[in-house]
């Protein structure tokens, strides 16, 4: 086998699939803890804000591990990087406002979701990427439209906890398709 080539008999699929799960549980529960303090910034909601993309991180350092032999580990690497500023933009927005912080979570989803469809694209041949590649488009459109959200009167953070549930589907729909894939072969 290529070590550009991933097939669904690799161990990469029952390592992503472990990884798709955990990442669709911290969605919806990260979601839900944003939805309740949505209406302003405060320790919780900036701390949330600041721990998605790090949560990010740690999740494509995990991908990147199980990862290292394919041609996604370049996206990965790229993604981390991406995040990681992300975070840091969001520690320092938020002292700006709600506006602010749409500005940059909005950025960092164009460029995430342009990244995250890159990889999944590379990654297609292993199955349960075609989640991935839509969620990967979809990002690239609702960071644009945070970015236009953050103009609008009474800008909120509630959308940001619509995109982290959505997002966190199209990972359970990934996962689930990874499974099929593996019992498949």
């Amino acid at each position: 086998m290529s070590t550009n080539t991933v097939t669904a008999s690799t161990p990469i699929a029952p390592a992503l699939r472990r990884l798709y799960f955990v990442r669709f549980g911290f969605a919806v529960a990260w979601a839900a803890l944003l939805f309740t303090t949505a209406s302003k910034l405060g320790p919780i909601s900036v701390t949330l804000l600041v721990l998605y993309p790090l949560f990010d991180v740690a999740a494509a350092f995990i991908d990147v591990r199980s990862s290292q032999a394919t041609k996604s580990a370049l996206g990965l690497y790229v993604n981390i990087t991406i995040s990681g500023v992300a975070g840091i933009g969001l520690a320092f927005a938020a002292a700006s406002g709600i506006p602010a912080v749409l500005r940059v979570w909005g950025v960092w989803a164009v460029v995430s979701g342009l990244t995250q469809l890159v990889v999944g694209v590379s990654r297609r041949t292993l199955g349960g990427q075609w989640a991935m590649i839509i969620s990967g488009a979809i990002s690239i459109v609702a960071g644009t439209s945070f970015v236009l959200q953050a103009a609008q009167p009474n800008a909120s953070l509630v959308s940001l906890a619509g995109y982290a549930v959505l997002g966190g589907l199209f990972f359970l729909v990934s996962a689930v398709r990874l499974g099929r894939s593996a019992t498949a072969v």
